[in-house]
């Protein structure tokens, strides 16, 4: 049977999601306590790589195992077998062939940033101490539904086939004392969000215009795009799926 697993983490402790072969991931963790829960060794496959320092407030992974159990009691034990650090909501039975990788057809990420210091947040926000014009950063963030090949956003040597995403949302807005930026694709390429956000920064700052915006992504160089700012600030918060993965009863 394959089942699918959703759960978030707090990502600050881990080299990323996907297995490293000298350094601790999210997916280790969780495989390590699937396997001992299961008594056999579980391979789980994630909705997608999130980088090191990276958070997730939903991600979903999935697992094949001929291992009998309650989906309800499961979760119950992982949740008391693994860390403080990740939290499983749900473990539901899917049909065989849906995929948490390549079944997802939207993924949102939320980038949070302060404008103002906070000793409370600053392990999870990015304070950022000049004045950002926010209104240009908002103007620029529509020029991204423009495009469709955002290699200029990459990182480099990477092994995709292709660099185009298709962006279905994309905005700025203030959320009580903090700026957020929410960005939905059908894809993401590897530093992607973080590198958006460092040119948006620099729109806001003034070090480049809103119009620059067309040069950067027509040029497909990624030292043409702004800096990459820190991961600790970037959640992966929602992965949409269709109702077709579902197990029909």
């Amino acid at each position: 049977m394959r089942y699918f697993i959703e759960l978030s983490y707090n990502g600050s402790a881990y080299h990323g999601w996907q297995n490293q072969p000298t350094a601790i991931s999210v997916q280790e963790v969780l495989e390590k306590g699937l396997s001992t829960l299961l008594k056999e060794p579980v391979a789980i496959v994630g909705a997608g790589r999130t980088d090191t320092g990276v958070h997730a407030s939903q991600m979903f992974a999935h697992f094949d195992t001929e291992v009998g159990f309650e989906e309800t009691q499961l979760t119950y034990k992982l949740n008391s077998f693994l860390p403080k650090d990740i939290a499983i909501k749900s473990v539901l039975k899917v049909n065989a062939d849906a995929h948490a990788r390549f079944d997802a057809v939207s993924r949102t990420y939320l980038y949070r940033i302060i404008l103002s210091k906070n000793v409370f947040t600053f392990n999870n926000v990015l304070y950022v101490k000049q004045n950002l014009d926010v209104e240009k950063m908002k103007e620029a963030s529509k020029i991204l539904f423009e495009y469709k090949d955002f290699q200029c956003f990459s990182k480099t040597n990477t092994d995709v086939k292709t660099y185009n995403c298709d962006i279905m949302k994309a905005e700025w807005f203030f959320k009580d004392d903090e700026l957020h930026f929410v960005v939905k694709a059908d894809r993401f390429l590897r530093n992607m969000v973080r590198a958006i956000v460092g040119t948006m920064i620099n729109i806001g700052l003034g070090k480049i215009n809103v119009n620059d915006l067309h040069t950067i992504i027509k040029s497909k160089n990624r030292s043409e795009a702004g800096f990459s700012v820190p991961a600790h600030a970037l959640y992966l918060t929602h992965v949409e799926y269709p109702d077709s993965i579902k197990l029909n009863d």
